[in-house]
């Protein structure tokens, strides 16, 4: 079989990674097209996964639609010389319209309910749409609901196996405690019209605070200036969740590395505009179901929780439980992937 996957984003390296890998070792091919975003290209050199580049991802909107028409015919010139039997990805427009002219079935896979403008133009393509069970929209006939979450594909306990040597790249032991702080540029299209919580004040009240009983670690999408300077943390980011395995607490406005440490179980405190009645399902069930995280508007509420967290004693313990309560309850993202595409590609 041959599978065409699309990738626009970090995540979606570590999404398919080991997907790629084990198909592979299966006899299947796969061919991956993506858009350079942050460092997914750096991603896929780093795990030595091959790949065509059609494009950059830029961060203003109009660049993004101007950029599409290239992104399609780049994707359409690849899948023509490649001929996939298949096309695998994310809502990505390029993927979903180029699997409808060479009328070969899309199998799309979606968390994020707020995704509308992707969605619209992609979802009408796909002939199966793959989504969490706690994925709050009903999407039809078209939808597979799968007992788990997509970091699951690369943190399920099958894959992930943390590596200690973060730690001396630290200049830390074990017996430290430190935080980490992770703030996003808010430039995808998903993003538009939503904001992070926190302010540059709100951000030097937490760091003041928690400095005084651990050590306090900030990446960020955007340049670090001022005072925020001295905390930015210099990790490869093919080391990032062994950073936030570590942590005693993860504190900012990401989405994506939210679901993260809480799965590997670390608190995990998220303030942006997001959070409310309308907030994406995974958020919902991390924190209702598992209390793995705590979503937040108010950034103050959000302060404040960090500081009741950091006084706590046997917090990693109390996580660690909890963490082995989801991963007792959800699947690996992985192998359900390859059972499903394996078995829809044989009919």
């Amino acid at each position: 079989m041959k599978i065409l996957i699309g990738m626009a984003h970090p995540k979606h390296v570590y999404m398919f990674k080991n997907f790629i890998r084990d198909m592979s070792a299966r006899g299947h091919q796969i061919k991956t097209v993506t858009i350079d975003k942050d460092f997914t290209e750096y991603l896929l050199n780093r795990f030595c996964l091959p790949y065509a580049s059609i494009g950059v991802n830029s961060p203003k909107l109009y660049k993004k639609i101007l950029g599409m028409p290239t992104w399609e015919y780049n994707t359409f010139k690849i899948a023509r010389e490649f001929k996939p039997d298949i096309y695998l990805g994310q809502a990505l427009p390029y993927l979903a319209h180029i699997s409808a002219v060479f009328r070969k079935p899309y199998i799309l896979l979606e968390d994020s309910e707020p995704a509308y403008m992707v969605q619209s133009v992609s979802f009408p393509f796909a002939n199966y749409i793959i989504t969490p069970a706690c994925y709050k929209d009903d999407l039809g006939a078209k939808q597979i609901r799968f007992n788990g979450y997509f970091e699951l594909a690369y943190l399920h306990p099958n894959h992930f196996k943390p590596d200690f040597s973060i730690l001396d790249c630290l200049g830390l032991n074990k017996k430290d405690k430190f935080v980490v702080m992770r703030f996003v540029s808010w430039t995808a299209i998903h993003d538009i019209g939503q904001a992070g919580g926190y302010s540059s004040e709100i951000k030097e009240r937490i760091i003041d605070e928690l400095e005084e009983h651990c050590q306090v670690f900030i990446t960020s999408e955007r340049p670090l200036s001022g005072k925020f300077k001295k905390y930015s943390v210099k990790v490869p980011p093919e080391k990032i969740h062994d950073l936030l395995y570590f942590a005693n607490m993860l504190i900012g406005d990401s989405q994506t590395m939210t679901s993260e440490a809480g799965i590997l179980g670390t608190p995990a405190i998220r303030c942006n505009s997001f959070v409310g009645e309308n907030d994406m399902g995974n958020f919902v069930e991390l924190e209702k179901k598992y209390g793995l995280i705590f979503n937040y508007s108010d950034p103050e509420k959000a302060k404040n929780k960090a500081i009741e967290l950091i006084h706590k004693s046997g917090l990693k313990e109390e996580w660690r439980i909890k963490k082995e309560r989801l991963l007792s309850e959800k699947g690996d993202f992985n192998r359900f992937l390859i059972e499903f595409i394996e078995k829809y590609g044989t009919g």
